[in-house]
């Protein structure tokens, strides 16, 4: 039927994106559900293969990793977190009304963001981030600053969900004592040696320059100590060819049971922040517009602008970033864009090909 999507398509698309407000640097990856069609662009300061911070993109590797583990009965997801973790990082971590629920928290309550556990990340520590503030962030710093804050929920409360990016702190802790190994070596073994993937690390050096910076506004962030000591939470770099891979393979079946993204996605619950978008379990979704919430783009933002999506009812993948902290509502624009197009020029040539 031939190729819907044409380079210079996306060319002129992600041009538009790197001629808006604050977007210095931008790159996306397109392929489609055949893989018929696999083309990439970049914009502004950045070049097809430079690598970024994926930021907390990073979660759905560290779901990807976790449902593996569940394949080989490392673990369930209904583990109480309390069976993986020490005394010293369970007590105070969710003391709500006078009461202390440390013990009912689950796996999945971390992963879906339904534990109750504060956010450590919101206030104060963002808001020395954009000022350029560089600080790195350890554990023990991570779990005081969330048990020196109140829940808002007891955990798997229905309905009740906030974003909080100590969960994932604490799931990369669980992963290390399932395996006995770093989050580093193992996410190397499942998932980075496996794929074959030679430009995507866990970012650990703060001399290492070669990520492409990215912006809260018109200001350049530079956080190589923060960045390098957030692992779990959002601490990968990687390409967009090399994000398209593992996002290919997450859909596909390549990492963990196919059978198992059914169950990610059973419930979702919405979230106005960072958002506004929807959880699930250990993956987002993404609505389009106002007027189609129960459908949209499926996969997981970085608080760095990056993206990496599938759009089912297009069978479109997309994956890369815009370097803006606050730049999501132009990447979204971005991938509607292309969608229309595709969809649009997929139908021409059917009803082409019809008249044959």
């Amino acid at each position: 039927m031939g190729t819907t999507l044409k380079q210079a398509v996306l060319d002129a698309c992600v041009t538009q994106t790197a001629n808006k407000r604050n977007v210095f640097s931008t790159v996306m990856c397109v392929e489609d559900q055949e893989r018929s069609l696999s083309i990439v662009s970049s914009g502004g300061d950045m070049r097809p293969d430079d690598r970024y911070f994926i930021a907390s993109v990073t979660k759905l590797y560290v779901t990807a990793v976790l449902l593996k583990l569940r394949a080989e009965r490392r673990l369930e997801l209904h583990d109480p977190i309390g069976k993986h973790l020490p005394e010293e990082i369970m007590t105070g971590l969710h003391r709500f009304k006078n009461r202390d629920y440390g013990e009912e928290i689950t796996i999945q309550h971390l992963m879906s963001n339904t534990s109750g556990i504060p956010d450590y990340f919101s206030g104060t520590v963002f808001s020395n981030l954009i000022a350029g503030k560089d600080q790195a962030w350890s554990l023990d710093q991570v779990l005081a600053a969330a048990k020196r804050k109140s829940p808002k929920f007891k955990p798997g409360q229905k309905k009740k969900a906030q974003y909080s990016d100590t969960n994932y702190r604490l799931l990369g802790q669980i992963i290390e004592h399932v395996k006995g190994e770093t989050i580093q070596a193992v996410f190397q073994e499942y998932i980075f040696d496996k794929l074959k993937l030679t430009q995507t690390y866990f970012y650990h050096d703060p001399e290492d320059a070669s990520p492409i910076p990215f912006h809260y506004k018109q200001k350049r962030l530079d956080l190589p100590l923060y960045m390098a000591s957030v692992g779990a939470e959002g601490g990968i770099v990687s390409t967009a060819r090399e994000t398209m891979t593992f996002l290919r393979s997450f859909f596909n079946g390549d990492l963990f049971p196919l059978g198992d993204l059914r169950e990610l996605q059973r419930q979702w619950n919405f979230l106005f922040a960072p958002g506004p978008f929807f959880y699930g379990i250990g993956i987002s979704r993404q609505p389009l517009s106002p007027f189609s919430l129960g459908r949209g783009l499926i996969g997981h933002w970085g608080q760095s602008g990056a993206f990496a999506f599938h759009h089912p009812e297009s069978g479109l993948y997309f994956t890369g970033t815009v370097n803006q902290a606050v730049g999501q509502s132009a990447a979204v624009q971005a991938m509607s864009r292309i969608i229309r197009h595709y969809v649009r020029e997929k139908k021409a040539l059917r009803l082409q090909a019809d008249t044959l």
